[in-house]
């Protein structure tokens, strides 16, 4: 490849050290790391020894305008992914954020603004799920038509367990102030991408939520959600970090078919023969005696397929990276652009004020109302400014 993205790493945590890997391991072929940066002095050494030849720097915008690298990709607290993406892009860098985009709406509402007045920059976000093999045949299956109108989802996501332990390791974890809430905003970001991506976003939600349920901590670590599309469709998301089994269990059902997904690795497709009203309303008294009774074929009603895909751990963060730099070399579409960011986060927001009023809100909230309430959490805290 006769030209590479030169891209800084920001923040050289967990999830920092493993892009750092990923690339020095030839995963991200179009793409050199050129740069870290981190505010822990103690980095410096590890990146020193790992990667003799990547500049370490100790301040953000330093690193922005050494002029070192064209493009980065931040893995740092919630709160600052609007505010680092908009001073890389209005120094000309274009930006990968890690999910999710924000804490709330309004912030994610100038990032995306101001990243639209700047198309010649590529802005993405870290929707790595969305690169799953499986998912992405999902969505296409959906979008095709192939299982008709969708009329029911249901996703049990709760294979998020956390010991007390993890939260007690920072300060700032599990707290408004310092992380913007819990589950929602720390583990389930994803699923609430992919439950959007496909199914498309709810009109309204109404949401019982648990704070400090199972944990001692101030935010959320259990979360039922049902939401309403319009038409009568209707959802279901349950999510927990405090099940220690855990289950991952996604189905989506159409007035054509239905898709049932197992630990995000495999799913059983049906597709029905006729549209089921249709099927029902064609059914006299001998076919449903015959089907109380065992003696109908289903077969003649509908056809089932099994989807399974292999998918290596770290290929799918990866493969987000590298189509991050294809579209930074040559235009290749995004696979998460960063404005899909704000549904997400919207969803997410939409809960939580939900659960805060106790009532049904719709997607298009108050979003002043929600920062208010947000605030009021964060000056409870005692530990971190309010928002604004």
């Amino acid at each position: 490849m006769s030209r590479k993205v030169r891209l800084g790493i920001v923040g050289f945590g967990a999830q920092g050290s493993a892009y750092a890997r990923f690339i020095a391991e030839g995963l991200v072929p179009n793409v050199e790391l050129v740069a870290v940066v981190d505010t822990d002095p103690a980095k410096k050494e590890v990146v020193a020894e790992r990667y003799p030849e990547v500049q370490f720097f100790d301040d953000y915008v330093t690193l922005l305008d050494s002029g070192a690298v064209e493009a980065v990709v931040t893995t740092v607290p919630h709160y600052l992914h609007p505010q680092m993406g908009i001073q890389a892009l209005e120094r000309g860098i274009h930006v990968l954020l890690e999910k999710p985009a924000g804490v709330y709406t309004k912030q994610v509402a100038e990032l995306n603004a101001f990243a639209a007045a700047k198309p010649e920059l590529t802005f993405a976000i870290m929707f790595n799920q969305r690169n799953n093999p499986l998912y992405r045949r999902l969505k296409e299956i959906v979008d095709a038509g192939e299982i008709g109108a969708i009329r029911r989802t249901n996703w049990i996501i709760t294979t998020w367990w956390r010991p007390q332990g993890y939260y007690d390791q920072s300060a700032w974890r599990a707290t408004w102030g310092g992380e913007g809430g819990g589950v929602l905003v720390n583990q389930a970001p994803h699923q609430l991408d992919l439950w959007q991506w496909i199914c498309g976003a709810p009109k309204s939600v109404y949401s019982k939520v648990a704070y400090g349920f199972r944990r001692d901590i101030a935010v959320e670590d259990e979360v039922t959600a049902v939401v309403d599309y319009g038409d009568g469709a209707t959802g279901v998301f349950v999510t927990a970090t405090h099940d220690m089994v855990g289950t991952d269990r996604f189905e989506i059902l159409g007035d054509a078919g239905k898709i049932v997904v197992e630990n995000s690795k495999t799913a059983v497709v049906t597709r029905l023969k006729r549209p089921e009203r249709e099927i029902s309303d064609g059914m006299g008294i001998e076919d449903v005696k015959k089907m109380f009774m065992g003696q109908f074929d289903p077969a003649e009603l509908y056809a089932q397929e099994t989807l399974e895909f292999e998918s290596e751990w770290g290929a799918q963060h990866s493969g987000v990276i590298e189509n991050f730099a294809a579209n930074i070399l040559d235009g290749t579409p995004l696979l998460a652009p960063g404005s899909d960011g704000m549904v997400g986060v919207r969803l997410a927001n939409a809960i939580h004020l939900s659960s805060w009023k106790g009532e049904e809100v719709p997607l298009d909230f108050d979003e002043d109302e929600f920062l208010a309430r947000l605030n009021e959490r964060i000056a409870e805290e005692g530990q971190y400014p309010e928002r604004a």
